[in-house]
C-alpha cells in the first residue's frame, strides 16, 4: 500500500527534525544527562513537528541502546514503537476524548507499571480540546504520576490551557519552519523518490506551506502525482493557484485606477477554474510583499521569492503609494471574511476591486487616506522659512554695487553665499546651492580690501554640508515619485544617490545636465515635491561636494603655478 510522503519521511531521530533546533537540542541534552521530565508540552502551528519529537522522545527514553539521546532505532523497543505493537505508548486524541471519563480511565491505567517498556508514555495530542472536568481530572495525576509514568501534551492553542496544567509542565515552543530550510528539504526528498524539483519550485512550495514541513510534503506529494518533474508551473496548477503575473497585472490596475483590467483578469482567472477565496488570499499576500519593501531596508528575510521575482517586487513596490497597498490589503480581508460567509465570490472579489480601482466608491477610512493623500500632492508645497519667498537666481561669484556708508565711501566686498543689498531694502537671501553659474560665466571680480560680510547670517559651503552628510535610503523611491511631476528630472537623476546634512538634500550626479535643469524654479519645486510626498519634510537642495572632489576641481592654472613655485621658477601674473 502507497504510503503518502509525511508518513514515509517522518523523522525518526531528533537530527531528522527540520528548523526546531531550541527543541531538539534540550531534549538530547536532557536525555543524556538522565534529568528526564514528568510532563512535556509541546506547543506550536500545525506541521512543525510536535507529534514527531514527541514519538522520538517516546522511543529514546525507553530505547536499549540511545546514542547520544537519540533512539538506536535497532533494539526490540524502538521497532516496537515504530510499528504500534508496544502497548506502553499511548497516544491519545483530546479531540475525540476530552470527557472526563477518558482521563479518570487513563489515570486508572497509569497505576499499572510497563509490560516491556521502561516508562508508560501517555501522548495527548490537541491537549486544549479537554473539558474542564477532564482538566481537573488530569490535575492531580500530572502533578505527581507515578515514577514510570511521563506525560507529553501537544497542542496548538496554548492559551486555551488552564495556569494550572501549564506550571506543571516543561514548555517547548516550535516555531514556524523557515521557508529555505522546508525547500532544503523537499529537494532531498523528491531526489530520493526519483524525482526533480526546482529551486523556484520548492520555494514556492515552502510559501504556500506557511512553515509547516507536513504541509509542503502535502503538496508535493499532489505535484509529484502530476509529473515527476516539478516546476513552477506544475506547482502552480497542482495547488490551483494564480500565476504570479496576473498578481502583478492585478496589482498595477489598482495603482493605475484600471477597473476595466482588474475585472478583466478576474474573468480569465473564473474560466480557467481558480478558486476565487484563493486568490484573494495571493493577492493579499502579494500587496504585503510590496508592504514590507516599502517599509524595510532588506525584506528578503521575510519575502519568500526567488531574486528575479524579488527585483520586480522591489520594482513595482517603488511605483505604488504606501496608501494603496494598505487600502488593498484592508479590502481583501474584509473580503475574504465575506466570501467565507457563504455569498458568491466571484462578485466580491469584483467588488472588492472595484472599490481599489475607484477609492470615491468606497467610505472607509483607508480609501479616504488615500484620496486626501492624492489631494496633498495636488497642494502647493510649503516651502521653507527662508526660500519661501521667490528669489532671484543669485550666481556663486557676482558683482554688485558696493554699498556707500556715511563714514567711507570705499566699496565693500561680496562673498559668493550672500548677496549685498541697499540697507534700506530687507534682504531676500536665496541659501540653494544648485543655482550656481559655472565658472566660465561668471565675470571677474576686481581686487578690493577685504571687509566683512553684510549678510546677518553665513551659509556652510558645499564641502561644509557634505562633511556631516548622510546617505539618504529613500532617494530610489524618490526619483521614481518624482515621474508623477516631471519625467525629464526623473530621467536625469536615474542611478544617482543623495545625502541628508541638516535641513539640506545633497544630490550627487556626475551629469551636469542634471544640476542645470533644477536651476528652473519649476523643476525645483517638482524636486522638493517629490522629496516631501517621501521623507514627509521639506529640504533645500544642494550638490554633494565633499572636500576632497573639489580638491580635484581645482584650476589646472593654478595648480601648475603652484608646482613651478616648488621647482623654484617665477611666476609672473598679468
Amino acid at each position: 500500500m502507497y504510503q503518502v510522503l509525511y508518513r514515509k519521511w517522518r523523522p525518526r531521530v531528533f537530527a531528522d527534525v527540520v528548523g526546531q533546533p531550541q527543541v531538539t537540542k534540550t531534549l538530547q541534552n536532557e536525555l543524556t544527562a538522565g534529568r528526564v521530565a514528568h510532563a512535556f508540552l509541546f506547543t506550536g502551528c500545525r506541521g512543525t513537528g510536535k507529534t514527531t519529537c514527541a514519538k522520538i522522545l517516546a522511543k529514546a527514553v525507553n530505547c536499549l541502546h540511545p546514542k547520544d539521546g537519540d533512539p538506536c532505532g535497532e533494539c526490540e523497543i524502538c521497532r516496537g514503537v515504530q510499528d504500534g505493537s508496544i502497548m506502553d505508548i499511548v497516544e491519545i486524541d483530546a479531540a475525540s476524548n476530552n470527557g472526563v471519563d477518558s482521563i479518570r480511565m487513563l489515570r486508572e491505567e497509569a497505576n499499572f507499571t510497563p509490560a516491556v517498556a521502561k516508562y508508560r508514555v501517555y501522548i495527548i495530542d490537541e491537549v486544549h480540546m479537554l473539558s474542564t472536568g477532564a482538566f481537573n481530572a488530569l490535575l492531580k495525576t500530572l502533578e505527581e504520576p507515578p515514577a514510570h509514568v511521563i506525560f507529553i501534551l501537544a497542542t496548538t492553542e496554548v492559551h486555551k490551557l488552564p495556569a494550572t496544567i501549564l506550571s506543571r509542565c516543561q514548555r517547548f515552543d516550535f516555531h514556524r519552519i523557515p521557508p529555505e530550510d522546508i525547500a532544503a528539504r523537499l529537494v532531498y526528498i523528491a531526489g530520493e523518490e526519483g524525482a526533480s524539483l526546482e529551486n523556484e519550485a520548492a520555494l514556492l512550495l515552502a510559501r504556500l506551506a506557511d512553515g509547516a514541513m507536513r504541509d509542503a510534503l502535502s503538496l508535493l506529494d499532489q505535484c509529484l502525482g502530476r509529473s515527476k518533474e516539478v516546476t513552477v508551473e506544475v506547482v502552480n496548477e497542482a495547488a490551483g493557484l494564480a500565476s504570479r503575473e496576473h498578481l502583478f497585472q492585478l496589482a498595477d490596475a489598482i495603482y493605475h485606477k484600471d477597473s476595466a483590467a482588474a475585472l478583466t483578469v478576474i474573468d480569465e482567472m473564473h474560466r480557467a477554474g481558480k478558486d476565487m477565496a484563493r486568490l484573494c488570499e495571493e493577492l493579499s499576500s502579494h500587496l504585503r510583499y510590496l508592504m514590507l519593501m516599502k517599509t524595510m531596508r532588506d525584506a528578503h528575510s521575510m519575502v519568500a521569492v526567488t531574486e528575479t521575482e524579488y527585483a520586480r517586487l522591489e520594482k513595482q513596490a517603488l511605483a505604488i503609494p504606501l496608501s494603496v497597498i494598505l487600502h488593498g490589503m484592508d479590502t481583501l480581508q474584509e473580503t475574504l471574511e465575506r466570501m467565507y460567509r457563504g455569498v458568491d465570490r466571484r462578485t466580491e472579489i469584483e467588488m472588492a476591486l472595484l472599490r481599489l480601482c475607484c477609492p470615491e466608491l468606497d467610505d472607509s477610512r483607508a480609501a479616504l487616506v488615500r484620496r486626501i493623500e492624492v489631494l496633498e500632492k495636488r497642494a502647493p508645497v510649503a516651502v521653507s522659512a527662508v526660500s519661501a519667498v521667490s528669489a532671484p537666481v543669485v550666481p556663486a561669484v557676482q558683482t554688485a554695487p558696493a554699498v556707500q556708508s556715511a563714514a567711507s565711501p570705499a566699496p565693500v566686498s561680496l562673498v559668493p553665499s550672500a548677496p549685498v543689498v541697499p540697507a534700506a531694502e530687507k534682504p531676500v537671501v536665496t541659501t540653494e546651492l544648485l543655482v550656481e553659474r559655472p565658472k566660465s560665466a561668471a565675470p571677474a571680480v576686481p581686487a578690493v580690501p577685504e571687509s566683512k560680510p553684510v549678510a546677518s547670517a553665513p551659509t556652510k559651503t558645499a564641502a561644509e554640508l557634505a562633511a556631516t552628510a548622510s546617505p539618504l535610503a529613500e532617494w530610489p523611491e524618490i526619483v521614481q515619485a518624482l515621474k508623477q511631476y516631471s519625467h525629464t528630472i526623473a530621467a536625469a537623476f536615474k542611478g544617482t544617490a543623495a545625502y541628508v546634512s541638516g535641513n539640506y538634500v545633497l544630490i550627487d550626479a556626475a551629469n551636469d545636465l542634471a544640476f542645470s535643469l533644477l536651476r528652473e524654479s519649476s523643476q525645483r519645486d517638482s524636486m522638493r515635491r517629490a522629496i516631501q510626498q517621501v521623507t514627509g519634510r521639506t529640504y533645500k537642495l544642494g550638490p554633494y561636494r565633499p572636500a576632497e572632489k573639489q580638491e580635484q576641481e581645482k584650476d589646472p592654472l593654478q595648480t601648475m603655478a603652484e608646482r613651478a613655485k616648488e621647482q623654484g621658477i617665477a611666476v609672473v601674473k598679468k
